[in-house]
């Protein structure tokens, strides 16, 4: 009989499994083979290489991907801006031009304003929370419009219904970097977005041990985008590809428990004399907490504060903290505390980060599975020390 995959959890843990079984293992075996026996295949994007992304355990994650996020194909990649790179070459060419979110991670912003000029393609910079205002930076040579579900550092929420509308009105391709809200939260295909990006490095796998990407959509652009990646070898290893899918299967609890950990870390924040500004979209102070509630099933593990006391107060609470650990990334069983200039949006230049609203005092923190009242108790104990 054929199994029951209606809930996201029984799709975690069971779609894109071999059926039957291999040899009768729950557990789908490492593939670790680079070349695969030539059965006839009239394509060179068909031959089984693990360079073509194409071997048994990319290929259940690929189904996994698509059925957990309600799209039709997806693909994996070597890092989330292997991803966003080769969906974005796939797209853009010589003389295009990308509509995007202001406020986004910074190795988005790095490739769109450092590679991309080189390669002839240009990009203008948008407030995703204000569509009335996208027609008059669109171009006759307009291919596609670039989006996060909830941005990195200011974890804003932007129209997304708005952005797929624009999109279908203007023949766009409506692209969504949704690591931050994780399908678990936010399933972009849902609204009819074109294509969903991810970090796999982040949320998907969960635990800080590999690196990571994912492109879901369409089975048309999706085949278009692989045979791209085909072409510049962003493959991701066999072994990565069992650790990711095996951190998949937990994706639904760990994202639920920090959604409540970080709404609650966020109130107690909100709450704090010493605190003066928190971002975070659960929060019905944000600008986006109306928006956020219509769109995501949670609000995601990630939130951002500002301290009172300028930059050696900020720089203070950073290094009193014991739980968190002082590192880029996030979305692992560990909670993660750094200052976006200094890690994930170094790149950007004093102008560029005075644009997007990323101050150098702000702070990020990634909420892991810690207890809450411990991570609460510690950051107090670091905002109140002298």
């Amino acid at each position: 009989m054929e199994k029951i995959l209606a809930g996201i959890e029984t799709r975690l843990i069971h779609a894109g499994k071999p059926e039957p079984p291999i040899e009768g293992a729950v557990v789908t075996p490492i593939f670790q083979s680079s070349t695969f026996e030539y059965l006839g295949q009239q394509s060179y994007h068909d031959l089984h290489y693990i360079r073509l992304n194409n071997t048994p355990n990319h290929l259940g994650l690929h189904r996994k991907l698509a059925a957990i996020e309600g799209a039709e194909a997806a693909l994996v990649t070597a890092s989330g801006m292997a991803a966003i790179s080769t969906a974005l070459l796939t797209i853009l060419g010589h003389g295009d031009h990308l509509l995007c979110q202001s406020c986004i991670y910074g190795g988005t912003h790095g490739l769109l304003t450092t590679e991309f000029p080189r390669l002839g393609v240009e990009v203008s910079f948008i407030d995703a929370g204000e569509p009335a205002t996208w027609k008059e930076k669109l171009r006759e040579n307009t291919r596609a419009i670039y989006v996060e579900t909830i941005s990195n550092p200011l974890l804003e929420v932007g129209d997304l219904r708005a952005v797929t509308e624009f999109a279908r009105e203007q023949g766009l391709i409506s692209i969504i970097d949704n690591t931050f809200a994780t399908p678990i939260n936010f399933r972009p295909a849902e609204l009819g977005f074109d294509l969903s990006l991810h970090s796999g490095t982040k949320y998907l796998n969960g635990h800080s041990d590999i690196v990571a990407g994912a492109v879901i959509g369409g089975h048309e652009l999706v085949a278009r985008i692989s045979h791209t990646a085909n072409h510049l070898g962003g493959a991701l290893d066999p072994h990565a590809c069992f650790l990711l899918d095996r951190g998949l299967k937990t994706l639904a609890v760990r994202v639920r428990y920090q959604n409540e950990s970080a709404l609650r870390i966020a109130r107690f924040l909100e709450q704090h004399p010493k605190v003066e500004a928190v971002y975070y979209p659960g929060l019905e102070s944000h600008r986006d907490h109306l928006r956020a509630c219509e769109l995501l099933d949670g609000f995601g593990g990630v939130l951002s504060f500002e301290v009172a006391g300028g930059l050696a107060a900020a720089e203070r609470v950073i290094d009193r903290v014991t739980i968190p650990v002082s590192a880029p990334s996030l979305g692992g069983v560990e909670s993660l505390i750094t200052r976006p200039v200094t890690t994930s949006h170094s790149g950007m230049t004093a102008a560029q980060l005075a644009a997007a609203g990323i101050s150098e005092t702000l702070i990020r923190l990634s909420v892991g599975l810690e207890a809450t009242d411990d991570l609460i108790a510690d950051l107090d104990r670091a905002l109140e020390s002298p």
